[in-house]
């Protein structure tokens, strides 16, 4: 079997449910809303992270009706945080299609991700669930807080992995995390297996940025020219090894452009890409990616269902082998 298919086989019916509970979402008497919702939902992408839900809360018990409320609100959540960035951003494109902003503006953007912040809170609501409504109430101030990180990063000239990891932490991982954290909690897990699945999804989802990150250096198959990180001030892992460890003469140069806050014109920005593949960079962040896995695998707890845990290792490994 493929890795898709195993990481669905424990939740395939439950799956099914919730696709359902989730599409209901996305409608509205206002023809407008009602417009913009439409293509939202026809923009979904795989759902990676509802599944992650319901894998953990099917290894911790059953996957029941504040399992779905809980993964309804999560993943409305999260599409509203990716509305607001392309606003941001400027982002014309979203999963190689337009976006929300380039196709209604701004101001319709805008107000359709918050009505779907909305919607993420009255699912809350549902699950009657004070931890849970607490994870999510934490997880929206982590997605804005990495992303304030981010740019004061580049404000400040601060490039360095730590601050690389503690980005992706709150844009990222935090997701993953509380997907595996909630996921577990809805199934009734004790403090200590919610937390396990926790750190499993942190670390999943870690690794899940880093692998998106090295798709930059080489292709533009995920609907983002290769080097549009760097463009957009972003410097990642690769690219942050070979200006600690590279003697390349250009290299000083571009760090002192980066301390002082500058950006990088097109042929710095090359150049760099070429390094970090040249020099190691790429290859860094990859075993990067293999000692987190196995610190992820080492946070399942032992006593969860054999498919389930197949289906874990599966999720986990189909992030890492993702080529897109």
């Amino acid at each position: 079997m493929d890795l898709k298919t195993v990481i669905q086989a424990p939740i395939k019916q439950e799956f099914e449910v919730f696709k359902e509970y989730y599409n209901a979402q996305f409608n509205s008497e206002i023809p407008l809303l009602n417009s913009t919702l439409c293509s939202v939902s026809s923009s979904v992408g795989k759902m990676m992270r509802p599944m992650l839900l319901l894998l953990a809360a099917k290894s911790c018990g059953a996957v029941s009706s504040v399992t779905h409320a809980a993964a309804a609100s999560l993943e409305l959540l999260h599409t509203a945080s990716l509305l607001h960035d392309d606003v941001v951003d400027e982002s014309a494109m979203r999963r190689s299609l337009p976006s929300l902003n380039a196709l209604y503006g701004n101001r319709i953007a805008i107000l359709t991700g918050d009505y779907l912040f909305s919607l993420s809170l009255s699912n809350a609501a549902k699950t009657k669930n004070i931890e849970i409504i607490e994870q999510l109430s934490q997880l929206g101030c982590a997605l804005s807080s990495g992303e304030i990180m981010q740019l004061q990063v580049q404000r400040n000239g601060v490039y360095d992995e730590e601050n690389y990891l503690n980005i992706i932490k709150g844009k990222t991982a935090s997701l993953f995390a509380s997907c595996a954290f909630i996921g577990a909690l809805s199934a009734g897990a004790s403090e200590a297996v919610a937390a396990a699945f926790r750190k499993f999804g942190e670390l999943l989802g870690i690794c899940f940025q880093i692998k998106d990150d090295i798709f930059d250096y080489y292709t533009s198959d995920i609907g983002k020219p290769t080097g549009s990180d760097m463009r957009e001030g972003k410097i990642t892992l690769p690219a942050l090894y070979v200006l600690r460890t590279s003697s390349e003469p250009f290299v000083a140069a571009i760090n002192r452009k980066l301390t002082e806050g500058k950006e990088l014109g097109e042929m710095e920005i090359e150049s760099l890409i070429e390094l970090s593949k040249k020099e190691g960079g790429v290859q860094y962040a990859l075993d990067k990616i293999e000692q987190l896995r196995t610190q992820a695998l080492a946070c399942l707890p032992q006593a969860i269902p054999d498919d389930c845990r197949d289906a874990l290792v599966a999720y986990l490994d189909y992030v890492i082998s993702r080529v897109k």
